[in-house]
């Protein structure tokens, strides 16, 4: 599997980043895509998650309203759209295959190299 992210910067307190990860050799069992960042102390955490199969979308509370994440099939790309950005938003970024289930993401074991996320107040 390899993820590719970009999009990263820097940004002050109300601005806005899109995101952007290129996938390529996904695992079959995989059913969805997904978006993690680093939370201190708690490791990686799911920020959002898009299933294949009828593109429903999870977020993660502290994100909702804020973030929409979409794909585009035909490029193999995911994005996620970041308005309103908060400075607990600084974070380094992760791409991610994984599993829908319930309405929810669970995260494979295959990363990219993350992009980096700074929000200034």
């Amino acid at each position: 599997v390899q993820l590719v992210e970009s999009g990263g910067g820097e940004v002050q307190a109300g601005g806005s980043l899109r995101l952007s990860c290129v996938v390529s050799g996904r695992p079959s069992i995989t059913n969805a895509l997904g978006w993690l960042r680093n939370v201190p102390g708690k490791g990686r955490k799911t920020v959002a998650g898009i299933s294949d199969n009828d593109g429903d979308t999870y977020y993660a509370d502290a994100v909702k309203g804020r973030f929409t994440i979409s794909r585009d099939n035909a490029k193999d790309t995911i994005y996620l759209e970041m308005n309103s950005l908060k400075p607990e938003d600084t974070s380094t970024y992760y791409c991610n295959v994984g599993t829908w289930y319930d309405g929810e993401y669970y995260p494979d074991n295959h990363w990219g190299q993350g992009t980096q996320v700074t929000v200034s107040s």
